[in-house]
């Protein structure tokens, strides 16, 4: 009897051992997911602490606007060079997106680039005695790339950082030339974009912006616009007639500008011409007439679209990008789409 009831008994015995088992491997486990997210909250708490102090470290630059403008630093026998013409001018200066650099372009078909030193922004720097006009350069460019013809826009990768040199590069593009992306650390070549005419010739942009999320990059021609794909180097592009319906721009594309908020892009033509586009689909948002000569710039803020115009040269000038007059705000387009006259 009592034999039996042991047999019956060590299974019992056994189930109870084995769940004690099971329940104490249950434990265990969760202590070490509790061990596990701790570690990880932790961690997130620290990377938190370390993101705040690295802000708190650093200190964005006072702006007053108070004060008058000081020259802190000089630049001008460097485009002055032998190898510059003796009428050399600066045609356009474009500061980088992280603000590190601005690039040059000049009249020698020549495009630098400049790095603001470490100081500039230091308490010390207000001190510094103001740039005399006619001394020495303050600093060299720290690249040069030379075009083979005149340069007839450029532009900065939108998210270009110096930190990460994947994103430090620029494209231009001249006359009678493709499209090229160069390298802002190296100064090389990195690719080109084609576009050819209707005798399968390479025909240039007249001006160029890279679209807001940097995918894209968009040229302007004569009534037209061609989207290439920044992975896709090459003669691969969609083309966009500007003249479709008899509203849009009817000349040259002389500037391309983005808003990163609403996916809309403004362009500016010699024709009198300002009209903005939804970037998905290239239709025609708002067309703007009777302004008084070309626009030869279109701008955004955080807030709006700014057009700026300027009376081109007569037609005996060679460059199609040259102005003369004054510079003025004519449309601001805002966020909720209303049109505001300056």
């Amino acid at each position: 009897m009592e034999a039996a009831e042991e047999q019956a008994a060590a299974p019992v015995a056994a189930d109870c051992e084995a769940a004690e088992t099971n329940a104490m491997e249950e434990d265990a486990s969760a202590e070490v997911a509790i061990a596990a997210a701790g570690e990880e909250d932790a961690a997130a708490v620290a990377g938190e602490e370390d993101a705040v102090a690295a802000a708190a470290a650093y200190s964005w630059p006072e702006l007053r606007f108070n004060l008058p403008p000081r020259r802190l630093y000089h630049f001008a026998e460097q485009f002055r060079s032998p190898c510059s013409s003796a009428g050399n001018f600066l045609k356009g200066v474009k500061w980088s997106p992280d603000g590190s650099s601005f690039l040059t372009s000049s009249d020698d078909n020549s495009l630098r680039l400049f790095y603001l030193p470490e100081d500039a922004y230091s308490a010390a720097a207000e001190h510094t005695a103001e740039a005399a006009v006619g001394d020495e350069d303050s600093y060299g460019a720290s690249l040069q790339v030379n075009e083979g013809e005149p340069v007839y826009d450029f532009c900065w990768y939108p998210y270009m950082s110096v930190s990460d040199p994947a994103t430090c590069v620029f494209a231009s593009t001249s006359r009678d030339h493709p499209i090229h992306l160069w390298d802002a650390a190296t100064g090389e070549l990195r690719c080109t974009y084609r576009a050819y005419d209707a005798m399968d010739e390479i025909t240039a942009a007249l001006s160029i912006s890279f679209n807001s999320t940097g995918s894209k990059l968009f040229a302007g021609y004569n009534k037209s616009i061609r989207v290439f794909d920044v992975h896709r180097p090459g003669r691969d592009f969609e083309e966009y007639s500007l003249a479709k319906g008899g509203e849009g721009p009817t000349g040259i594309v002389s500037s391309i500008s983005f808003s990163p908020q609403n996916g809309m892009l403004a362009v500016g033509s010699y024709s009198q011409t300002t009209a903005v586009y939804a970037e998905s689909n290239m239709e025609p948002l708002y067309v703007l007439h009777g302004q008084l000569g070309g626009v030869t710039q279109v701008m955004r803020t955080a807030a709006l679209f700014g057009s700026f115009l300027a009376r081109k040269k007569p037609e005996s000038s060679s460059n199609p990008r040259a102005v003369e007059g004054q510079v003025k705000i004519l449309e601001c387009i805002c966020k909720d789409g209303a049109m505001r006259m300056g």
